[in-house]
């Protein structure tokens, strides 16, 4: 299986270096590394370029957001690359030195065919991030959990883009993640969205450390990203395929209660409130763009990100 890690970047030039350094320090490396700069303006592309782990440099020509970097360079290391798997990160993820070969080692003893494998992700000093809680499959049926005991691993139901390795084989079949998310809960649904059907599993002895700037989870101060968080969820749960019927009601439920209790309590209330319109406005009257109009003008790339989302339709 030739893995591939794909690190989308934007203007965080020494986060990405240390995301870099620690490829390079793999036990097991990556068959190759694809990096996606958002058209940064603080030399991250430069940098990712003189990176001797680095094989290649997608560098887009505007900021599609960490959304449309993750669908620009899964479609490219398909189909550029050659990858059999896409180990997908952010630029502020640090993985430790076992974290793919212990991705692999789960992967392989899975007595079955496994759509997903995520890592565990810790903060800075150790704690399991609440930034990325991966959401366990609810329901899973014995012989998931059974199959996940033999892996030393546990069932999910969805994983997180701090470091997520993902079938390529699944990509051809359900598609890319969705571009026109932007940010915020792509990672969400993209993994629902392949794990509705397949097999997913956290492998614990995989850790990844996410360096955010405090230990907080992504709704403790979102600001004007708030809206991202309605639309995108919104999406998610109505315009898209990734969750059945019981699992859209258990995830329903808890997201609007999350942002009640966040209407509660936030610091400022009614801009709160008047984002949360504004994105439930937006998630129920509109649906994502095709990928490939998102990324429209972005060089070949685009290109290939329609053959792999019209042969995923075709299917």
């Amino acid at each position: 299986m030739k893995i591939v890690a794909v690190v989308v970047a934007h203007n965080r030039r020494d986060m990405l270096e240390g995301t870099l350094d620690a490829l390079a320090a793999q036990e097991r490396a990556p068959d190759a590394v694809l990096v996606v700069d958002n058209a940064s303006a603080d030399g991250s592309a430069e940098l990712a370029a003189s990176h001797p782990v680095v094989t290649e440099v997608l560098a887009l020509a505007r900021n599609t957001g960490g959304a449309g970097g993750f669908c620009a360079g899964t479609a490219h290391a398909l189909m550029s690359l050659s990858a059999g798997a896409v180990w997908l990160m952010d630029d502020d993820s640090v993985p430790t030195p076992r974290a793919l070969a212990e991705l692999e080692r789960a992967w392989r003893a899975y007595p079955g065919k496994v759509a997903v494998a995520s890592s565990r992700v810790v903060w800075t000093d150790g704690r399991p991030h609440p930034m990325n809680t991966q959401r366990p499959r609810l329901f899973a049926s014995r012989t998931r959990r059974r199959r996940a005991r033999r892996a030393g691993a546990v069932p999910i139901r969805t994983g997180s883009f701090v470091s997520l390795l993902v079938d390529g084989h699944e990509v051809w079949r359900h598609g890319l993640p969705r571009a026109d998310y932007f940010i915020w809960n792509d990672d969400l649904e993209y993994s629902a969205r392949l794990l509705r059907h397949g097999d997913g599993i956290l492998a614990p002895g995989s850790v990844a450390v996410h360096h955010t700037k405090e230990f907080a989870g992504a709704l403790d101060a979102p600001g004007e990203r708030f809206f991202y968080e309605v639309r995108n969820k919104i999406w998610t749960l109505f315009k898209s395929p990734a969750f059945g019927p019981v699992d859209k009601a258990a995830y329903g439920l808890h997201t609007f209660a999350t942002w009640l209790r966040l209407l509660r309590r936030g610091p400022d209330r009614r801009s709160l409130a008047r984002t949360l319109r504004r994105g439930l406005r937006a998630g129920f009257a509109t649906r994502p763009r095709p990928n490939a109009d998102v990324l429209a003008g972005l060089g070949p790339v685009a290109i290939e990100v329609a053959s792999i989302d019209a042969r995923a339709a075709w299917r």
